[in-house]
């Protein structure tokens, strides 16, 4: 297939490699020349010339709604946009409804992987219209991890980006208690070898994750975690699954917990937010705070 994709950063430029490796062309339009494969939107539509058209948005969420204004007089009828980004769910079905009349398609789509995806493959949470999802599944199959899982069409428009805002919201719940609980490994004197600890809990355990690996990475490069600064900010996915917990009356203690304690890593440092910044940098590639950069500021 033919895809043009606009964002071509951590994300979105892992995504086009991963493509293109699979025999798709797809071009590229980022505002950074030295990554573009266009000039502008205008010249990256212009260079799609199978139909249906399909753009991936891989912008902020801040952004999104420009882009799509910028994008939907260049696109025509049965095109289709996709909303990659960290999206709010409760736009999509509004984007999707203004779209219609010009004869342009939508789909949300959560998208999870991070910095790793280009090897690994992205999971993928997909919503809106069951023809313009199949429309869509060589892009979405090309991006998956191989085999079984790693992609749903959880349902209609909004359905892909809220069951993405949940995976973020349960993220934060697990990272924090790891984060704890390295906090309480470390502060026990009796332990020699923390992070021999948590390298012993990757096999046979029924906490192992991906995470729980990235964390071990993590204190491979820096066993007391001295270098980070116990910051962790949040990047809104985590409060609008507690909000909208509360509007759907449904009790999420921990991931709510797991919030506000990014909120508390904002003033004090915090030594299990340091912990859970390291990890934040291993799957994300967020930049990471030093102390020194800490007391420069």
């Amino acid at each position: 297939m033919q895809i043009g994709l606009v964002g071509l950063g951590k994300m979105g430029g892992n995504m086009r490699e991963r493509l293109r490796r699979a025999g798709h062309t797809v071009v590229g339009y980022d505002q950074n020349p030295d990554v573009s494969d266009s000039t502008s939107l205008a010249d990256m539509v212009g260079q799609l010339t199978d139909s249906p058209r399909v753009v991936w948005v891989m912008v902020p969420d801040s952004v999104v709604e420009t882009v799509i204004d910028q994008l939907s007089p260049l696109l025509g009828d049965g095109d289709i946009i996709i909303d990659g980004g960290n999206s709010k769910w409760t736009h999509d079905k509004r984007r999707a409804d203004a779209l219609q009349p010009k004869g342009i398609h939508y789909l949300d789509c959560g998208v999870s992987g991070g910095v790793w995806g280009l090897e690994n493959g992205y999971a993928l949470m997909v919503g809106g219209h069951t023809d313009d999802v199949a429309t869509c599944q060589p892009i979405f199959d090309a991006l998956k991890p191989v085999g079984e899982f790693g992609f749903v069409h959880a349902g209609d428009h909004g359905a892909g980006h809220f069951v993405k805002m949940v995976h973020n919201g349960i993220e934060y719940g697990i990272m924090q208690a790891y984060a704890e609980g390295w906090e309480l490994i470390e502060a026990a004197g009796e332990v020699t070898n923390v992070p021999a600890v948590f390298n012993s809990w990757r096999e046979g355990t029924v906490i192992r994750s991906w995470l729980l690996d990235l964390m071990c990475n993590a204190l491979a490069a820096d066993p007391h975690l001295k270098a980070i600064e116990g910051v962790a900010a949040d990047s809104g996915e985590g409060r609008w699954t507690v909000n909208a917990a509360v509007d759907l009356g449904v009790a999420t203690p921990t991931i709510a917990a797991s919030l506000f304690a990014r909120f508390v890593s904002q003033k004090p440092d915090s030594p299990a937010m340091k912990m859970v910044a390291a990890m934040r940098n291993q799957f994300g590639g967020h930049a990471v705070v030093t102390e020194g950069d800490a007391a420069a500021s």
